[in-house]
């Protein structure tokens, strides 16, 4: 989705040394995914959530490592009031989807804190660890199958309803077979993924399309 590209653009970001002898400076997203700290624009649309002003200043009286950790804690900020910006203009199920997948990035603040580790491409070894791994299935009991939602279990109907498909984003439905990811946990619709009951049972460990797209790039 447009949003989510817009938000995980921000994770390209290497925080950019500021200087303190400027005036009032603005963290700036660009539409080609680039990223800058400049004065802020004379003219900023209205609607738009505006930026924390200022962040350089408070750079010389603070050690570094705080500094940057305020640093990120405005980016944090600012990209999730653009994002409920533009999720307003979404269904409810878009709103589930985006919001879903911008949980599964950690924040800035966390990886300039190194509270939590942006996760690298999956490798040969890393994904032979993982096959001998228990699988869950959508009720969270252990199986050892790759996760299939199993309409034999009386599950929590809350918990059924914020499940959404990650391809057609349509929510969970009993009567419809249903895969989830081994490696991002995202669930799907089998028919979105082209993947059968009888298929299912013989795959050992599931890759859904996006995460097989991350691969070969």
């Amino acid at each position: 989705a447009l949003e989510f590209a817009v938000f995980s653009a921000a994770f390209k970001l290497i925080l950019i040394c500021c200087c303190s002898d400027k005036e009032n400076l603005c963290l700036y997203g660009h539409p080609n995914e680039a990223w800058e700290v400049a004065l802020p624009a004379e003219e900023v649309p209205p609607e738009l959530p505006e930026p924390a002003l200022g962040i350089n200043f408070a750079r010389d009286g603070m050690n570094r490592k705080d500094w940057l950790s305020l640093v990120a804690v405005h980016s944090d900020c600012w990209l999730l009031s653009v994002a409920f910006y533009f999720g307003a203009r979404l269904n409810r199920n878009e709103r589930k989807r985006l919001f879903s997948m911008i949980n599964d990035l950690p924040t800035i603040f966390e990886v300039v804190t190194g509270r939590k580790q942006v996760k690298d491409k999956p490798t040969v070894e890393s994904g032979n660890k993982s096959r001998n791994s228990t699988k869950r299935s959508l009720d969270g009991q252990p199986r050892n199958n790759p996760k299939i939602a199993d309409n034999s279990y009386e599950e929590d109907e809350e918990e059924q309803g914020d499940t959404f498909c990650g391809i057609c984003g349509g929510g969970y439905n009993s009567d419809e077979f249903w895969i989830g990811c081994d490696n991002c946990e995202r669930w799907y619709h089998g028919k979105c993924v082209k993947i059968t009951p009888a298929k299912a049972e013989m795959i050992k460990f599931y890759n859904c399309p996006l995460c097989q797209k991350k691969v070969r790039q």
